[in-house]
Formats: C-alpha cells, sequence, structure tokens
C-alpha cells in the first residue's frame, strides 16, 4: 500500500552535465526573456550570499516547518544536485541552518533553494555554496514529518519537477525543463550577443530609439503642451 505524503523517489532523470554547464555565466534575465518571462520563481525568494546557482533540481516537498525529509535529502542528493524545498512559504520556523549547509558542501551538493525560512544567515552570507530562501527566522525547525522527496513541487509559484535545471545569479532564479535547454541555449546566447551590439551602439550614441514612438502611436498615446 502506499504511503501518500511519506514517500521517497530515489531515481530521477538528470539532464547531462554538459547541457547544465552550458548555461554557466548566463544572465538569468536573458534566459528567462527567451521562455517568455513565465519561468522565474518568485522575487520573495532571494540569494543569501553571492555564489551563483546551477545545476539540476533534487525536490522535497515538507510539512511547514519541519525538515526531516530535508534532512534524508542531504544523504541521498548527488554531487551537484540543488535541494529544492517546498515548505510552502511558511517563516514560523527555519527548515536549515549552518551544520546542514556545511554537510551539503562535503557532500558536493549544488546548493539549495527554499521557499520558507533559514537561520544561521551570518555565517550563511560567506559561504561559497549558492542559497537562496525566502526568510529568516531564528525560531527552529520540527523533525516529525511527513513529506516527500523527488516528486513535483512548487517554489516561488513556479512547478519544479525532479531534473529540471535551476540557475540562479543576483537577480534571482529561472527553471529551465530539460526538453527544452538546447533551444533556450541557443536563443539566449543570440540575446546575449544581440545585447552586446546595443551596448556598442549606446556608447557610440547610435541607439536606435524611434521603436518607442511608434508603440505610443500605435497605442494612441495623445500628447498635451
Amino acid at each position: 500500500m502506499s504511503n501518500v505524503g511519506l514517500r521517497i523517489y530515489k531515481n530521477i532523470n538528470r539532464p547531462s552535465k554538459e547541457i547544465i554547464e552550458s548555461f554557466r555565466g548566463l544572465p538569468v534575465a536573458n534566459i528567462a526573456d527567451m521562455m517568455n518571462r513565465m519561468f522565474c520563481i518568485n522575487a520573495k525568494i532571494r540569494p543569501i550570499n553571492d555564489a551563483p546557482l546551477l545545476g539540476s533540481a533534487f525536490t522535497i516537498k515538507g510539512r511547514p516547518g519541519d525538515n526531516l525529509l530535508l534532512h534524508k535529502a542531504l544523504d541521498l542528493a548527488q554531487p551537484g544536485d540543488i535541494l529544492v524545498v517546498d515548505a510552502q512559504g511558511d517563516m514560523s520556523n527555519s527548515i536549515m541552518g549552518e551544520l546542514m549547509v556545511l554537510w551539503a558542501k562535503k557532500r558536493g551538493l549544488g546548493g539549495f533553494v527554499i521557499d520558507g525560512a533559514i537561520r544561521d544567515v551570518g555565517t550563511l552570507k560567506k559561504m561559497d555554496i549558492p542559497i537562496y530562501a525566502a526568510g529568516v527566522t531564528p525560531a527552529g525547525p520540527y523533525k516529525d514529518g511527513p513529506g516527500e522527496i523527488n516528486v513535483p513541487v512548487v517554489c516561488g509559484g513556479v512547478v519544479i519537477n525532479p531534473g529540471d535545471i535551476l540557475v540562479g545569479d543576483e537577480d534571482g532564479l529561472v527553471v529551465v525543463k530539460p526538453e527544452d535547454a538546447a533551444d533556450i541555449l541557443k536563443k539566449t546566447i543570440a540575446k546575449n550577443v544581440a545585447e552586446q551590439k546595443t551596448m556598442k551602439e549606446i556608447e557610440e550614441m547610435k541607439w536606435d530609439r524611434t521603436w518607442v514612438d511608434k508603440a505610443l502611436e500605435d497605442r494612441g498615446c495623445e500628447y498635451i503642451d
């Protein structure tokens, strides 16, 4: 009999390391633009330190304020995995702190995205493992469960499946489906090239701004002296 709400799926399909690494250094904003700006994690989930995030999702759905399944995920995840925790945005209890992050770092995990609260933030700010979270509180967690590992979760308003590619920088986070990755990568690189051209035009005072007046005209903008 299946124990719904307290289950761990051990095997997931991860994208290749090559396709994940191909997104390294690309601006999150440009990646998001190439997906019609539809897969950005809500801005309430912010970076705790300056470490850029890149990896595939290892998902955890837990009861708000409880980190039993997150602890188990720390032992199950593979090097490079990003632990994505759906804690329903609850701020009552932190579900992760310094000791857990130190263990994750020793195991070579890729980072954390937590739709919930953390603590020990003074130390975490100085660490070089990427951490994104919705808030901070000193109140500690419970360790009773239930919860599930490697199921679809909702984090910052975006559905994330195990194996999805996550990219994070100082602007925030974006989620890329593995089946879309090659196409999105190609489009993002092209956008970066176009932006470099625009930057040169700005420097030379040659940036074409006629589109602004055209857009206003198409919308019937009225000019009043």
